[in-house]
């Protein structure tokens, strides 16, 4: 794996397994930008964290994201609202390394709470040593960039 830099957030509820994700992160020698929370005694709402990763990827502070939540749902729901981003929640390393083959998605999003720590060291490293295939799937990822700004 070539050297990356990787934005991670969460909200409460993925906290702990974020620890997980970025003590990972480190030993793969990755540059992390962790936009917390470091702790998960307080409340965190997962919309403001998404919306800071998709600011930080604007800025081109890194070209790959991971968010946790409890679920994925909600963070899934909250990044996916920025056009510049392709947020995909992934149960399994097959679905992270076709999030990133076929769809080009650069942001990684995963549940917390039900994810245990294998899986979610699974899904990062399929994450990040898949390339987009680009080619037939090449077509259906422009559709994703205009869709918003049609309507």
């Amino acid at each position: 794996m070539q050297e990356k830099k990787v934005i991670i957030a969460s909200d409460h509820a993925g906290c702990p397994a974020k620890a997980v994700v970025r003590k990972h992160l480190e030993e793969l020698g990755c540059t992390v930008f962790d936009y917390g929370p470091h702790t998960s005694d307080k409340p965190i709402d997962y919309p403001d964290k998404a919306y800071m990763m998709a600011k930080g990827l604007n800025r081109n502070e890194a070209q790959i994201g991971i968010l946790l939540c409890g679920s994925g749902i909600g963070m899934s729901i909250a990044v996916n609202r920025y056009a510049h981003v392709r947020g995909a929640l992934c149960c399994n390393a097959e679905m992270a390394r076709l999030a990133r083959a076929h769809n080009n998605a650069n942001v990684l999003i995963l549940g917390g709470r039900l994810t245990d720590d294998k899986t979610l060291i699974e899904c990062v490293d399929a994450f990040l040593n898949t390339r987009y295939e680009s080619g037939r799937h090449e077509v259906r990822v422009k559709k994703l960039w205009r869709m918003p700004n049609e309507l």
